[in-house]
């Protein structure tokens, strides 16, 4: 309900007035004016000005907004992650997802070295397919930090494989322009082809699966990334193995 902009803008009161009523909002949501300012040791003037710089036009509408929210997070469930995974691998088998992996194998064969980059979850991720590429022989390198100091200039002729759920994060779009500053190439694994990092890519491989929050969290499953950097592992080991 409180975005973190209006919260870096609330006085020393209204920074009291927000942490009690983030502690309280059982509560809350059925006090009087009178009865929060007792509570708090803030006038009921002051209450009713916060509700506004919050956006309500009064306290009223304040606690209509926190019976809403409460409403909201009673009824919240998250996907079934089966549902989730039928639906990718019923549109991998439609989508060509032979050809594109053959289009990464190709880039990655011709690289020196094979970089992975991702924050987060993602982060997580990118350190996980660089094992598993080096457990097929492939000499690989991991970054899931988002201040690494210009790895285009660090590493040439590599490709670098970039995990990003939504493409659209600062960090990882300015390491794609600093490996393509520098001659590098991008694979890049998003949920969907419409973002800013899949049009930097040399490839993209997007895998399409409901995206899910919890409390501004983004629990999206990441699951077809696993099974997308195993399958091109593979390819590319069989590519080098038959070669």
């Amino acid at each position: 309900m409180f975005t973190n902009e209006e919260v870096r803008q609330f006085t020393e009161t209204e920074h009291h007035l927000y942490r009690y009523i983030r502690d309280n909002r059982d509560k809350v949501m059925f006090m009087r004016v009178r009865e929060l300012s007792e509570a708090t040791h803030v006038s009921p003037a002051s209450i009713v000005r916060f509700t506004r710089k919050v956006g309500c036009e009064g306290f009223s509408e304040f606690k209509v907004k926190l019976k809403q929210e409460a409403v909201k997070k009673e009824k919240a469930q998250t996907i079934d992650t089966v549902e989730v995974l039928e639906e990718f691998f019923e549109r991998t088998m439609n989508r060509g997802y032979d050809e594109i992996l053959d289009e990464a194998v190709d880039m990655i064969n011709e690289a020196d070295l094979v970089v992975f980059f991702g924050i987060g979850t993602s982060g997580i991720l990118a350190e996980y397919g660089s094992r598993f590429f080096s457990n097929m022989k492939q000499r690989t390198f991991f970054i899931k930090d988002p201040f690494y100091p210009n790895a285009g200039q660090q590493f040439k002729n590599a490709v670098m494989i970039i995990l990003s759920v939504s493409g659209e994060t600062d960090q990882v779009l300015e390491q794609a322009h600093n490996m393509l500053d520098y001659g590098s190439k991008i694979i890049s694994i998003t949920n969907t082809t419409h973002n800013t990092l899949a049009g930097l890519s040399d490839v993209n491989i997007s895998y399409y699966v409901t995206q899910e929050m919890v409390d501004r969290t983004n629990i999206t499953t990441q699951i077809p990334v696993l099974f997308i950097l195993e399958a091109m592992a593979k390819k590319n080991y069989d590519r080098e193995h038959n070669d």
